[in-house]
């Protein structure tokens, strides 16, 4: 039977329609996995193991998780290197970028005699008219340089403290660096002497905040001593210094070596300061010192480069001659040395020619003596009233012919000297000056003698017996705030603070020893202190410290309600991270459960190069100056 033509046909046409679409569903899927296979082969070459590679028909879709932009861009520039870039489909994503950490702010303040400046990084949110407007106050006379730049963050916790510290502490200090960050502020400075330097260390203690970290270095420059002055006395009960100076260490204890060797009694002070007339100014100091030791007893004084050697009377005049004459072969060039032998005294006497004055602890001075016309009378008189003031001054001079020549500039360096104690005795005969009394400036003896050697020249003797007794404390000044740290210390060894257990409820007997400790601190006023809360290791780490921290805080309330200003105090609680018992044993455990009160004190600061040349310029550059010459005139002896 034959098929129907339209059957044979229909019959053809579907078995060619079933062959091509096989034929093309083989082929779909060879493309695919070749596509697949290139480009996960690139991607794994070029370092993306990372990223999946997935073929749906002629599209290729990548997918995975990227580490940033860029390398997602490689990898879809990779995949298009062996497939149709319009076949490729980007499904990546990229792993989410953490929050930029805002910047460190800093500011950085300098002044000196030339300006104020300021640089660093600033909040956005800092008022910078008014911070430039508090700088200029600090001194209308000299400009105020702008260098800061600012960044759109949040101003960080203590940033405001630390800014405002920094201003005030610049408007105690003339010559500074301070460098100012959230919650640190580091001062470096120049004073004009030790002393001042310790009182501006206590005063920007206590100033800051208690909160704020701070690092000072305060620097006290070697001050200029003119004249460059030495006095050595060899007398019946020894050697003593009336002034010593020395430009350095080793020329000091080369001096005080001689002194010792020379029969040296009881304390001594040497300055070392800069103004010496040479470098080898320890080396003639020295040999003036031993040959006054060989003659015996007399005085030695040297004021830059001249030197008085006076004997005592009655020293053999072979023995002096021998000694001056090797001296003045030792001594270097650069020093003139006079001698002088006391005459022996006559039998001849005329009444005891002499001049006094006498200034008492209130203030009063009379003026007695001799003195060679009317003229030196109404000097002598004017220079007293204008010196110690016109209503403390009694004179009662009488008028003598044929005085020494030099009387008046004798009488007038002993005023100026005895106008620097605070009350003592002068006295002026033809052969010496005599000063007695007492100072409250422990470097008067040693400036006194500076200027007597000075002003009454060569082969004048003069006898300094000045006593230096410490000036007494204001009524109104504040104690040490380490003496008021000692004195807590020492009531808590008698009686520690105690609580109820478990809680921040102070014991009912230990209530006293709070009252005794809020009366130091309430004589103390504004010091740096912090109320530090310890445990026992009994318990939980974290229940300890909030224990710890809570005990603390219950204090420092306890101050405050005792009207304590507590604007300068500080709570913290530090657990039982800081034992001083063994927490093995009750008695051990007892120790460590305490309150203590301790001193918040500066940080130490680090020498960097910051910029505080320019302000030592003036101090460096004369040392500078001066080592360079102490090394040229060494070249050339």
């Amino acid at each position: 039977m034959r098929l129907p033509y339209i059957l044979v046909v229909s019959l053809i046409f579907l078995v060619s329609a079933m062959v091509s679409l096989l034929a093309a569903s083989y082929a779909v899927t060879k493309i695919e996995e070749t596509s697949e296979f290139a480009v996960r082969r690139a991607l794994d070459l070029k370092g993306h193991d990372w990223a999946e590679v997935e073929s749906d028909g002629l599209r290729v879709v990548l997918t995975g998780l990227a580490p940033d932009e860029a390398t997602r861009f490689n990898a879809l520039t990779s995949a298009g290197t062996e497939v149709d870039t319009s076949r490729v489909i980007d499904e990546m994503e990229v792993t989410a970028t953490s929050a930029l950490a805002p910047p460190r702010f800093s500011a950085e303040i300098l002044r000196n005699d030339s300006g104020i400046s300021i640089i660093g990084l600033i909040p956005a949110s800092e008022d910078r008219e008014a911070l430039i407007d508090r700088l200029r106050n600090l001194d209308r006379s000299v400009p105020v340089s702008d260098l800061m730049e600012t960044a759109d963050y949040p101003k960080p916790e203590g940033w405001d403290d630390a800014v405002s510290y920094a201003i005030d502490a610049l408007s105690r200090l003339p010559r500074a660096k301070i460098s100012a960050s959230s919650g640190l502020v580091k001062i470096t400075a120049i004073s004009d002497s030790q002393q001042e330097k310790e009182q501006l260390e206590q005063d920007l203690t206590r100033a800051a905040p208690p909160s704020l970290r701070i690092g000072l270095s305060i620097s006290a420059p070697r001050p200029v001593i003119t004249p460059f002055t030495l006095r050595y006395l060899i007398g019946e009960a020894g050697g003593q210094f009336d002034a010593c100076s020395a430009q350095d260490e080793k020329a000091r204890d080369r001096i005080v070596a001689a002194a010792q060797d020379s029969g040296l009694s009881g304390p001594y002070s040497c300055t070392i300061g800069l103004g010496v007339p040479s470098p080898r100014w320890s080396e003639a100091a020295e040999l003036g010192i031993r040959a006054l030791a060989e003659i015996g007893q007399g005085s030695i004084t040297i004021s830059d480069a001249d030197i008085s050697l006076i004997a005592a009377q009655g020293t053999p005049s072979a023995l002096f001659d021998r000694v001056v004459g090797e001296l003045e072969t030792a001594l270097p060039e650069v020093f003139a040395l006079h001698a002088v032998l006391p005459e022996p005294e006559t039998e001849e006497q005329t009444g005891p020619i002499e001049f006094s004055a006498t200034r008492s602890p209130e203030g009063l001075v009379q003026l007695r003596g001799r003195l060679g016309d009317e003229t030196l009378r109404d000097m002598v008189d004017s220079y007293a009233r204008a010196a110690f003031g016109s209503e403390q001054v009694y004179t009662a001079t009488r008028i003598v012919p044929d005085l020494p020549a030099d009387w008046a500039v004798r009488v007038l360096a002993g005023l100026e000297a005895l106008n620097q104690l605070n009350n003592g005795a002068l006295t002026v005969t033809p052969d010496s000056v005599e000063l007695i009394g007492l100072s409250h400036d422990e470097g008067a003896k040693a400036r006194i003698a500076g200027q007597l050697s000075d002003k009454l020249g060569e082969a004048q003797d003069f006898t300094l017996s000045i006593t230096y007794q410490p000036p007494p404390a204001p009524a109104d000044a504040l104690p040490d705030p380490e003496l008021c740290e000692t004195q807590i210390a020492d009531i808590q060894a008698v009686s520690k603070i105690a609580f109820e257990p478990g809680s921040a409820t102070i014991a009912a007997d230990s209530r006293n020893t709070v009252n005794q400790i809020a009366d130091i601190l309430r004589e103390c006023g504004p010091i740096r202190m912090e109320i530090q809360g310890h445990t026992d290791s009994q318990g939980r780490e974290e229940m300890n410290q909030q224990l710890s921290q809570s005990r603390a805080q219950s204090i420092l309330n306890e101050l405050r309600g005792r009207r304590i200003p507590t604007a300068s105090y500080t709570a913290v609680g530090y657990g039982e991270t800081q034992p001083i018992g063994d927490n093995d044993s009750e008695e051990g455990r007892e120790e460590n459960r305490r309150i203590e009160f301790r001193l918040i004190r500066p940080e130490p600061v680090a020498n960097e190069e910051t910029g505080l040349e320019a302000l030592e310029a003036d101090v460096t550059g004369t040392e500078q100056t001066e080592n360079d010459a102490s090394e040229s005139g060494a070249e050339d002896q």
